[in-house]
């Protein structure tokens, strides 16, 4: 016991004199720089709320100080292009020195225009919508209004924003999504099947489904209409062609895991009982940097698995899960 008591001090002493006193689960951020507040006084801060939709973006510029201005800016086409010129437009009016913080809402889209606002020099944040404050006496919604308020959500650091992967890291998680796709095809597809054989009176009595034998079982089934032979070919094509899929997606999963640079974190997770290469490409793709926690609480809440609650003064009442985080890597 006195040793580890000492290892442990040794390490704390250690810890400290590396964040110089301060609290390590507190982001960096969060902390002051007296030289970067020096330099942010010194420059214009613009707050960008943007409005993306498939075919326009609608824009919204708040500027600094808890009284400024928050105006539309129009709306520009939905292209890297368009975008490119508009932020020029505005560090010509505004100068190039000034700081532009820009936001839009997590939706079909993607991150490809965070990412590329990111390599122009701008602050660019992807928010959850779920978590965007409204009003419940805000009765008019209209696509300008939005981008409004985001820019001025924005600046009151109201927003909350959601992880922004890396290209590749993203590339393998919508593989592994893909693989999910077809393996609930392919059992929809079953359904299907084993239901309309229901329907007319077809029930197969051996142990397990969709082994060899069940197989054998309904390729050999004689139907008494031929629109019911098609039928049943049909829905057999279709569970062998998601069979199919699932065999491609994970080959493809398997070669990419190699060059993926998150591959160690896969093989670590591999080591724990339960876990093979797709269970755990897929729980790491959905993750991202796993760094980015500070706790594991942080984790699970991220993955909904955390209990609701609605407690008031001395009586504490929890419920079941939240499922409000990530659904696919809760499965």
């Amino acid at each position: 016991m006195p040793f580890i008591f000492s290892r442990a001090t040794r390490l704390f002493e250690v810890e400290q004199s590396r964040t110089n006193g301060r609290d390590s689960g507190v982001p960096e951020r969060c902390s002051f720089n007296n030289s970067n507040k020096q330099t942010h006084l010194m420059k214009k801060e613009l707050y960008l709320g943007l409005d993306v939709h498939k075919d326009c973006i609608l824009t919204a510029v708040a500027e600094e100080g808890r009284k400024g201005e928050v105006r539309d800016t129009g709306a520009i086409s939905n292209d890297l292009h368009a975008v490119e010129k508009w932020i020029g437009r505005l560090r010509k009016v505004h100068g190039r020195e000034v700081i532009l913080r820009a936001c839009y809402e997590a939706g079909p889209c993607g991150f490809g225009l965070a990412r590329r606002l990111r390599q122009l020099g701008v602050e660019c944040e992807v928010v959850a919508p779920s978590m965007t404050p409204t009003r419940s006496g805000d009765r008019v919604k209209t696509d300008k209004r939005d981008a409004r308020k985001l820019a001025r959500l924005l600046r009151a650091g109201e927003l909350t924003p959601v992880y922004i992967p890396e290209a590749t890291d993203e590339a393998i998680r919508d593989l592994c999504r893909a693989r999910t796709d077809a393996v609930d095809d392919r059992r929809r597809s079953r359904h299907r099947l084993k239901g309309f054989l229901l329907r007319h009176g077809y029930h197969y009595q051996g142990k397990t489904s969709w082994s060899a034998a069940h197989e054998r079982y309904l390729r050999e089934l004689v139907l008494p209409h031929p629109a019911m032979k098609v039928i049943l070919e049909e829905y057999l094509q279709g569970i062998a062609a998601g069979g199919e899929r699932i065999a491609r997606c994970e080959e493809a999963m398997q070669t990419l895991l190699e060059k993926w640079r998150l591959a160690s974190a896969v093989r670590a997770l591999m080591a724990m009982k339960g876990f093979q290469t797709v269970a755990a490409m897929i729980l790491v793709s959905e993750l991202g940097e796993v760094h980015r926690f500070a706790h594991p609480r942080q984790v699970m809440a991220y993955l909904g698995l955390v209990p609701t609650e609605n407690s008031s003064s001395d009586r504490r009442r929890q419920g079941h899960i939240t499922k409000c985080g990530n659904a696919p890597a809760r499965w």
